[in-house]
């Protein structure tokens, strides 16, 4: 199953399971060029586990190291991304987006009670379960189980989710006092809403002709401080970045389409064949030719 990204770049929970608001994820890695996914953000919470290489999640501009069996949760509407940084195959790294509603209702008193109050704190950005902690082990274990109930999807496998996710969140309650904090300044806070909103635009202008002050402007910034929130956040440029996403597009199409390799070019925003063909083998190593070569 792939992640919908809305226009925002915010993962959506597929429409058809509404009813059961989580949706299971696993082996995106293996999808994605050198096994790196674009920052986003969503208004779900999210879980990811390591299961055999070590990973880079980023969070805001946190970078997480988690090793093999080392597991994430990931607060709602936090900018986030992921890169694999050691394994010799992609990583499974099975994960779930899920809504607080997949407890309990919104307007009911274990959600107002249990749920609103991680939801809502701004200093609890994420929290990492260790798998050398053996109480963090506790929480990988409530995780693992609803990784199979999702794959399964066996009798009754709602009920059993619903129970893993109500023990997850009533650990996480009941040690909140003790959980690592991150204090946001308001000027953190203003860069994010800067960064989605050029990030936003690149996503969803990337095919067209876009300027250094076409990114900037969709923040109403400077261009000298989008390339500082650029760099803050991803460490490149507006430019860079916007490059970065029109090459991911086009390993996308290269895969999944038969076009040309000009209707490729032109269509991830490359007016020039011969320069997709160089920005391509500069940041893969092989050309956009060779690659169809290997997906074939």
């Amino acid at each position: 199953m792939s992640i919908l990204l809305d226009h925002q770049l915010q993962e959506q929970i597929p429409h058809d399971i509404l009813a059961f608001p989580i949706a299971f994820y696993c082996n995106e890695l293996a999808a994605l060029p050198n096994c790196a996914g674009s920052m986003h953000w969503h208004p779900y919470f999210e879980i990811a586990t390591a299961q055999s290489g070590v990973l880079d999640f980023q969070v805001g501009r946190q970078h997480i190291i988690l090793e093999a069996g080392d597991s994430i949760f990931v607060n709602r509407n936090m900018l986030h991304g992921i890169k694999q940084l050691s394994g010799d195959v992609p990583d499974p790294m099975p994960n779930i987006v899920f809504s607080g509603a997949a407890i309990a209702p919104e307007t009911s008193a274990i959600y107002e009670k249990y749920i609103h109050p991680i939801a809502s704190c701004d200093t609890l950005p994420f929290i990492v379960f260790k798998h050398k902690n053996d109480w963090h082990n506790e929480v990988n274990r409530s995780m693992e189980n609803i990784y199979g109930q999702m794959y399964e999807q066996g009798q009754c496998y709602e009920m059993a989710v619903q129970r893993e996710l109500s023990s997850i969140f009533e650990y996480i309650f009941l040690n909140f006092e003790d959980l690592p904090k991150s204090e946001t300044t308001r000027i953190q806070i203003n860069a994010q809403i800067r960064l989605q909103k050029m990030l936003s635009y690149i996503y969803g202008n990337y095919a067209q002709t876009v300027t250094l002050a076409d990114i900037a402007g969709a923040a109403n910034i400077s261009r000298s401080e989008a390339g500082r929130c650029f760099q803050s956040y991803l460490a490149c440029s507006p430019v860079e970045a916007l490059i970065q996403y029109r090459l991911q597009t086009a390993q996308r199409l290269l895969q999944q389409t038969t076009l040309t390799l000009q209707e490729v070019s032109f269509s991830c925003g490359f007016h020039s064949v011969n320069y997709f063909s160089r920005q391509f083998r500069r940041r893969y190593g092989y050309s956009p030719g060779e690659k169809r070569e290997l997906g074939k």
